[in-house]
């Protein structure tokens, strides 16, 4: 059964950058499209970028446009996530999602099929 396993998130500073891993095992991650969600303190999960098996199709929330870029490799089995610019508004613990469906993970839906445990990002000076 697919897992997967977030790392990368930490502390730091405005305008700064972090890149997220979403690594998994159990099975391979080709046939899988992978989003990027996060949740902030009292707030709900909300999603952030999806990229699709191929790699060749990505999307992203307005928030993050610009500044975010989602990417894969496959041979790696693993998923990132390059945050740029980062603000204090991006404060909060990153998950990693999969499903078989890119239409159902390009619309941000909570409902995939396997998910991580995150990986937490405070934003801070």
């Amino acid at each position: 059964q697919l897992q997967l396993v977030e790392s990368g998130g930490g502390l730091v500073q405005p305008g700064g950058s972090l890149r997220l891993s979403c690594a998994a095992s159990g099975d391979t991650l080709d046939y899988y499209a992978v989003g990027w969600f996060r949740q902030a303190p009292g707030r709900e999960r909300e999603g952030v970028s999806c990229i699709s098996s191929s790699g060749n199709t990505a999307n992203y929330a307005d928030s993050v446009k610009g500044r975010f870029t989602i990417s894969r490799d496959n041979a790696k089995n693993t998923v990132y996530l390059e945050m740029n610019s980062l603000k204090p508004e991006d404060t909060a613990t990153y998950y990693c999602g999969a499903d078989l469906s890119y239409p159902v993970v390009a619309a941000f839906s909570s409902d995939l099929e396997v998910w991580g445990q995150g990986t937490l990002v405070t934003v801070s000076s």
